[in-house]
């Protein structure tokens, strides 16, 4: 007879998978929790207590750690070794397991106490999944209730599960824990007060959130990923309000975008192009911040990413109809701004999740062999040190202040020249910093914007007089 040990906090679709399993003549074991659910629904199960003829003890802290189990899942079928041992201890093979494990993100999320979070660090769930994993030519592993109905499917068709599927949910299920013990360090890192900023061994908990047409450019695969853990500002998470799909370099922009219209407490909006900004401005409200920074460079902003720092509402909603746009992001939009925007159908309209939250997490950088992490660049000056004889103006001061903000997100060499709180002209991705001077003076011309006044800053030492 074939047998299915089934453990599952996620009753998910497990009482149709179970009645299938018997229908095809399986033997299905339990622990206590998922024995009674299926029991109550009438289905017939060995407990596990009963198979092993050891109870649950330590508060259901030991369930399934018993060589009745482990020797049942981890056997070579085909050793005769194996099955001579088997016999002798009076263990039967155990064909597929199922199993989820304790909601421990979920309990995070919730608040629980560190007492809480620990009681619901899975032991013997991951045991068996590995377990189970390791043994995949003979064993069948299910981490995910999305699976059962295809298992069913196969059992019905072949009468057996593949070894291809035996493979893929092994190596699903070795993903699965790891993310598990992934998130359980990262919040023990916390929680335990250790706060390792850079550990020996790092994990990141990464879980899909939606594959991308493609990467940044079209022969490129690419997917999007969420840590589930961080709570602060969110473009990967966003809610999405209307428009086509969002492609790769769509996310890389509005990230961009996000992050600069953010060092701002006033009305502002930021025009990005490649990633970096073309148009940058503070006003009163959010529609003079957009046609200000419009006018730093109307050319390259068709075709741009436009974010904004507070709620976009009708007015501002209809000056962006008027020009070709792939992203307006915002952390909100008034429903009549909204009804406006639906005009244009594959304008993507993007409403980011916790904008008023802080940045967390480290900046990694992707290099060959390796990784590069480093903190976020959350400063901005530690002193405002005046060389020249002549002291700024209290204006000339908060303009500088501004040009800064803009500078720290564009691409060295980068030189930022503003006036009146809005950009005058941008000079970006230049080898030489004169280079990047002349682009930021010929742009300010080109658009009749005003040198004279304005105030100019560059991301390092700039040697022009």
């Amino acid at each position: 007879m074939k047998r299915a040990l089934i453990s599952v906090s996620d009753k998910t679709g497990v009482l149709e998978f179970a009645k299938e399993l018997k229908n095809l003549g399986y033997e299905i074991i339990s622990s206590s929790g998922t024995a009674k659910y299926l029991k109550e629904n009438g289905i017939d199960v060995i407990e596990v207590s009963q198979l092993t003829g050891f109870p649950e003890i330590l508060d259901g802290r030991v369930k399934t750690l018993h060589p009745k189990i482990h020797g049942g899942i981890l056997a070579i079928r085909d050793n005769q070794e194996h099955r001579k041992q088997l016999q002798e201890n009076d263990i039967k093979p155990i064909d597929i397991v199922a199993i989820n494990l304790y909601p421990f993100e979920n309990t995070v999320k919730k608040g629980a106490d560190l007492d809480e979070i620990i009681e619901n660090i899975d032991i013997g769930g991951p045991a068996l999944v590995r377990a189970s994993a390791k043994n995949y030519k003979y064993v069948a592993i299910i981490t995910d209730p999305k699976d059962y109905s295809d298992i069913i499917n196969e059992l019905k068709e072949y009468g057996e599960i593949t070894i291809h599927t035996k493979k893929k949910l092994s190596l699903k299920a070795f993903r699965h824990t790891a993310f598990y013990d992934s998130i359980i360090s990262q919040v023990l890192n916390e929680k335990f007060e250790i706060n390792e900023d850079f550990p020996e061994n790092l994990t990141i908990p990464m879980r899909l959130k939606s594959g991308l047409r493609y990467g940044e450019n079209p022969h490129q695969k690419a997917s999007l990923y969420i840590n589930p853990l961080e709570n602060g500002i969110s473009v990967a998470d966003s809610e999405i309000l209307q428009g086509k799909e969002m492609s790769f370099n769509n996310y890389y922009d509005v990230d961009s975008a996000v992050l600069l219209v953010k060092e701002f407490e006033e009305p502002a909006c930021v025009i990005v192009k490649h990633n970096n900004p073309c148009g940058v401005a503070v006003a009163e409200n959010v529609k003079q911040a957009y046609t200000l920074a419009l006018e730093t460079d109307p050319k390259s902003a068709f075709g741009g990413i436009v974010a904004f720092n507070k709620e976009v509402d009708e007015d501002t909603a209809k000056e962006l109809t008027k020009l070709f746009l792939e992203v307006v992001v915002a952390p909100s939009f008034s429903d009549s701004a909204l009804e406006v925007l639906k005009t244009k159908k594959n304008l993507r309209v993007v409403k980011v999740k916790n904008f008023d939250k802080k940045l967390e997490g480290k900046d990694i950088k992707r290099i060959s062999g390796g990784y590069l992490l480093q903190d976020r660049n959350l400063g901005l000056y530690t002193e405002l040190k005046v060389v020249t004889e002549r002291q700024p103006t209290e204006k000339e001061l908060e303009d500088l202040i501004f040009a800064l903000k803009v500078v720290k997100h564009v691409k060295s060499n980068a030189v930022v020249i503003a006036k009146d709180k809005r950009t005058v002209g941008i000079g970006v991705g230049q080898t030489s910093r004169v280079d990047s001077l002349e682009t930021a003076i010929k742009k300010a011309k080109e658009f009749n914007l005003p040198l004279e006044g304005s105030v100019l800053a560059s991301e390092a030492f700039s040697h022009q007089r």
